[in-house]
Parts: C-alpha cells; structure tokens; sequence
C-alpha cells in the first residue's frame, strides 16, 4: 500500500510512474501465474553423443545406435499412416477447405479414405498397373484433392511425381518425359492446356491422360483428343473406381513413394526417389523429438500453405496424419493467408524464415511511439528470460498487454511453429519465441534426405544453431581442405547417413554418385560447425565458391546471410569472380523499411527514385558494412559498392527458385551491366 501511496503523490515524471507501475503489476502477475518449465527429453548441455568413425546423434539415442524406421508399430508406410489416423481420429475431421468470406467445410478421414480407393480403382480400370513403376503426376495447388491422389497412388503401390509450374515449360517436358508419365491429375484447366501444349508440340508423347479436379469444357476435351491426350473429370474417374471397386494393394516399406523433383539452381531438375520407409522415418524421428506435452493429437489443426511438392510440408502433413489430426487448406492466395489463419485457429503453423521475418517486422513498425518501443523491448526481454528457463506460455501479463495482437493475428492457439527451408536470423527468432508464446523449433535438411536431419529441442531456447541429429539419422563432418574446415576443429562438410536418405535420383547414375559416396553417406554441400552443447551451426555453403584475384574463397551466401539481416535490406545478391579483388551486390531494398529511411534523412520520391539516391545508397552500403564488422566478415568478404533494384526477386520472374534460392547464374546474367559499372566505379 506504501508503494502505490508513493507512486500516486510521486514527484516522477508521468510516464516513469506509467513505467514503474507496469513493472510492478507484471511482477506480481508473473509470480502468482508462473508455469513450470517444459520438459525436454535429453540435458541440453550435452544433446549429442559421438559414435565410431566420427559421427554424431541424437542424445535420445543414448543406449544404442538402432535408428528409428516408423513411430507407431501401426504405421510403416504413408497408406498405414493415414489408416492409423482414420482410427485414432475415431473417423474425426481430415481436410479443410473454404470459400470466401465461409467458414470451414471439412472431409472426414473416411471420406478422404473411400475417394482415394475410388479414384485408385478407377485409374486401374483404366488400365495403369498397381505397382511402383507406375508413376502418376499431380499438378496442383494445395488442396483437398491433392492428398486424395495422392494417397490413391498409396492405396495401390504406385508412386507420386509432383509438378509445379514454377519448375518452367521446359523442365516439366523435362520432367514427363523422364519420369514416363502417362496420367497426370491437374486442378485447372489452365494447367492442363500448358500440358497440352507441350503435347501439341509433339513434345511428352507418353502423356496420355489429364484428370481435372475443378469443372471443364467440353472444347479443351476436344482439343485433348486431337492430340491423343484422354482429358477427364476428377469426379468421372471417382465414379469409375467407385462401379468397379479394387481391394488396396499396399505398398511395402521399402516401396518407392514419391518422386520429388529439386528446380536446383542450374541445370534440369533431378528427381530424389524416397521410399515410404524414408517419409515415415523422417516424420518419426520429428515425434521422437517431441515426445513432451507438445506431441501432436486428434484435437491439432494444421494449416496447409507451403507446397505440398516440396517435401517440408509433405513430411508435416504425415506427422499430423498420423496423430488423426486435420490440415485447413489456405484458400491460394498467400495475401488471405492472414484470413485463413484467423478463421482456422491451427494449432500447428509450418512456416519459413520469409513470413517470419514478416511477422517480425510487423511488430515492430507498430511500435511507433518511444514509450510503445520501449514496452515492447522490455516485454520481450521479460519473455524471453523465460524461454531460456523452458517457460513457454501466451498467458502472462506481457501477452494480454503486448503481444495479444500478433498472437491474434495468427488464430491465437498456436502451439508450436516449425521453420525450415532456409536460415533464420538468431535476434528474429529470439524475438518470436518471446512474442508468439508457442515452441518454434527450427529444422535443417534437404530433399535428398527427405525434408529434415536435425531438428531442435523442445525448451531450447538458444538460436544461431539447427538443432541435432535426428533418431532416424547420423551425422558426420568431413574435411574441406580449399576452405580451410577440418574436423579436427569441429567443422566440416555435412553429411548424412540414416533411413531417411534417399535412394538415388530418378535415371541419373552419375548424380547420384555425387550425392552418395560408397558408405551410404549423403553429401549436403554445406559447412557445419558442432557448438559446445552438441547442436549443430551451418556456417557456410561449400558450393557456389569462388576466388577473387588476390585467391581468397569466398561463400557469398554466407555473407548474404549476414546482409539480410541489415534494416533497409529485403533481398541481396552478392557477387565476385577471380577477375576482381572486391565484392559487389545487387540490393532489394525492404518496401517498407526504405522510406522511413528516406524521410529521416529528408528525401524525397518515388520508391524507385530512392534507389536511385546516390545518398541512400550510401546509408544503405554503410548499415551493412557496420553489421559485417560485428559479425567478423573479414575486409575482403565486404561488399565495396552495391546497386539498388526496386523489383524484387521472385520465383515469378525467374530468379527465385520454388523454394526461395537465388539462382546466381540467372541473377549474374541480369544484372551484368549493373555489376560491370559498379567495377568500374570503384576502379
């Protein structure tokens, strides 16, 4: 009572007693609502342990080195795992889909079930064979449709190739052909007539059969048969199968289950062949990790919104299956993505660094005032202690007075986030895992070994790092001479041995031998560094290097990393070859950071005059060189001259790939004129 007396007759400026009053009611509300701290399954000062030859895993993994195949002794292959569901669901929800402006409408596991086999049966009927050397493709956004073809190549042991037009014109040609795919399940006609373009140009001859999911004309059916390709309904095929039923025929464990194509950076695509033993394993060594209150149940929503091509959401989506949980589709566009979230309330969010950083970014240009900065600052410091002891909770006082918005913003039942696909700056995830008050776990892989290899800990709340090996595989590091990474230091190429590395890629012997070696190891290309703890930090790519004339090895996605990081930086393209001393870099810079920078420094135009201002060139030149100096990037690794380009990257305009890599060779070329005057100048 003497406290609040002094306060209210307190000779303090007003919003010092606003601040101390905040503090003290934050104090005493976290002392009397303070939860225990998360369990976590193994000492997080010692998460991995070294086996023969050099390799590391998980510490969960401590009395035997039997990696796991499968989870649940129900559920060995993706058919069982979606069986399982159906039953421990108790036939409960399974795809969600909606409208504008609608609610959700939900397909039960049953429904989801009873079309697979009907549209199995019904391309059986039509004459393709229930085995693995049939390969059926589906062209499609994510949607309920796209897992129930899917899980009909399942039901009957025949495997799935997916497509997305983002791979090109050429590389899908590419792609049917190499592939042999004679039958493929597209969502529109839009897609379906660039199939038959192909064909109209005698290209994919073995194309015999499109199924459509949404409604279709007449005239594309007959200019379909004009060129010998069958142009059907989804639905007719359904009814097909359905008038001449066919008991499952299940694949084994060992049974190729997918074929998923990587865009890469050059070069055509290569198809990584996974077997259901590889998905399955992938998924289990995720649920090993948790096995904490975190677990997924039957009572978790998932929202579907990454590529179901890409092998991040396919591997989400069998965890979920797998618990008879349910996944809401997004509605397609990735701007009602905010809608979708609030109307489905998931529970699991599978995300990338991109809307991450978002998110991130959102938050703070809220905070425009210098008491609301200052709230925030000190409410995510005060969140944040707690992560660090395990605590993760959305119900303390700075979440009903701070972050009940942005927690809001994304449904507000937000139990765990898991991000991937590419890296995370360390003070953007701090801060999220402060604000958010769910676990975001960050994952590391590639396609080649399914989707993850190593996965961080419930209640770590350290970053900077990828987490550890997980139970379904090793990890080891191995020497790179040329860039000075040797083990004996604890760093090296990554490389990955385990039941979920892929079995080779699709008719290309020779590709494969370079991912592979003899022993079964898979090599990833990039440079890890084993920290203290056991967890594991990608410092850098060991393609894409080059010299520069004086012989230095430069990684400039390394240095990108640390660039993107910079304020008035949205997208960045560092370049160097051995004909120069120095870097350059093409700048995007961020749309909405640029012109509040603009107007603290008084000037004036158009986003795309900005980048023209010799001026803002510099402020932008100089926050970044100050953020490599405080991250150590030596002299030569700085960029000394950068150009700023008001277009974005994107997949769209070809410098993106389907999951968001640079492609140098495509990004050099345009921008060459640019990169030659920035030489010059500087000379």
């Amino acid at each position: 009572m003497d406290f609040v007396f002094y306060l209210l007759f307190s000779p303090l400026p007003t919003p010092a007693i606003i601040s101390l009053f905040v503090v003290a009611a934050a104090t005493l509300f976290y002392l009397n609502t303070r939860p225990s701290p998360l369990r976590t399954p193994a000492d997080l000062n010692h998460q991995t342990l070294g086996i023969k030859g050099g390799a590391r895993k998980t510490a969960l993994l401590e009395n035997n080195n039997n990696l796991i195949s499968y989870y649940y002794d129900d559920a060995k292959t993706m058919y069982e795992v979606f069986q399982r569901g159906l039953k421990v669901s108790g036939n409960g929800p399974c795809l969600g889909y909606r409208k504008p402006g609608r609610p959700y409408q939900w397909l039960k596991y049953r429904q989801v079930s009873d079309r697979a086999e009907h549209l199995g049966s019904g391309l059986l009927h039509r004459g393709l064979k229930p085995n693995t050397d049939t390969l059926i493709g589906i062209f499609a956004q994510n949607r309920p449709e796209w897992v129930i073809g899917e899980l009909a190549c399942y039901t009957y042991s025949m495997v799935a190739v997916p497509l997305y037009d983002t791979l090109g014109p050429e590389a899908l040609v590419f792609v049917i052909e190499l592939a042999e795919i004679s039958t493929v399940l597209c969502d529109n006609q839009n897609k379906a007539e660039t199939l038959l373009q192909n064909r109209e140009r005698g290209q994919t001859p073995v194309l015999k059969t499109i199924i459509i999911m949404d409604p279709l004309s007449s005239e594309l059916v007959e200019r379909g048969a004009k060129c010998g390709v069958d142009i059907v309904s989804m639905q007719e095929v359904e009814t097909l199968g359905k008038n001449n039923l066919q008991k499952p025929i299940p694949p084994k464990p060992e049974d190729l289950s997918i074929i998923c194509f990587t865009s890469g950076t050059t070069g055509n695509p290569k198809g990584a062949m996974l077997t259901h033993e590889n998905v399955v394993s992938d998924a289990a060594g995720v649920l090993r990790s948790f096995e904490t209150s975190l677990s997924p149940d039957a009572q978790d929503v998932s929202i579907s919104f990454l590529p179901l091509a890409h092998m991040f959401e396919r591997v989400v989506q069998t965890v979920v299956y797998g618990a008879g949980a349910r996944v809401g589709f997004f509605q397609g566009d990735v701007r009602l993505l905010a809608d979708d979230m609030k109307t489905l309330q998931p529970t699991i969010f599978p995300v990338v660094p991109r809307l991450l950083n978002r998110i991130y970014d959102k938050v703070q240009s809220e905070a425009k005032s210098p008491f609301k900065k200052w709230l925030l600052n000190f409410a995510v410091q005060r969140k944040f202690a707690e992560v660090k002891q395990g605590v993760i909770r959305n119900n303390s006082i700075w979440d009903k007075l701070v972050f009940h918005k942005v927690q809001g913003s994304l449904g507000g039942r937000v139990r765990f986030m898991v991000t991937g696909a590419a890296p995370i700056s360390p003070s953007v995830l701090n801060f999220l895992r402060a604000s958010l008050g769910c676990q975001i776990f960050e994952g590391y892989g590639q396609t080649e070994c399914t989707a993850a290899c190593t996965f961080t800990m419930p209640g770590d709340g350290t970053s900077g790092h990828v987490g550890v090996p997980l139970p379904c595989n090793f990890v080891k590091l191995v020497d790179v001479e040329e860039m000075n990474y040797f083990t004996s230091n604890g760093e090296g190429e990554v490389c990955i041995k385990g039941k979920n590395v892929f079995t080779g890629y699709l008719k290309d012997p020779e590709r494969t031998a370079e991912a592979l070696d003899k022993d079964g190891w898979l090599h990833t290309g990039d440079i890890g560094k084993w920290l203290p703890s056991g967890v594991l930090k990608i410092i850098d790519r060991k393609k894409n290097i080059f010299k520069l004339a004086q012989g230095e090895y430069i990684a400039p996605e390394k240095i990108e990393n640390v660039y993107i990081r910079s304020g008035p930086v949205g997208q960045v393209f560092v370049h160097g070859d051995s004909l120069q001393s120095c870097l350059v870099a093409i700048v995007v810079p961020d749309h909405e950071v640029l012109p509040r920078l603009a107007k603290n420094m008084r000037c004036q135009g158009s986003f795309e005059e900005l980048c023209k201002n010799s001026e803002i060139k510099k402020a932008v030149l100089s926050d970044m060189t100050k953020l490599g100096k405080e991250v150590g990037l030596k002299s030569f690794e700085q960029v000394k001259d950068v150009y700023l380009h008001p277009e974005p990257f994107s997949i769209e305009n070809g410098l993106l790939t389907p999951t968001l890599k640079a492609k140098r060779a495509e990004l050099r070329a345009l921008f060459q004129p640019q990169i030659d005057k920035l030489y010059a100048n500087i000379q």
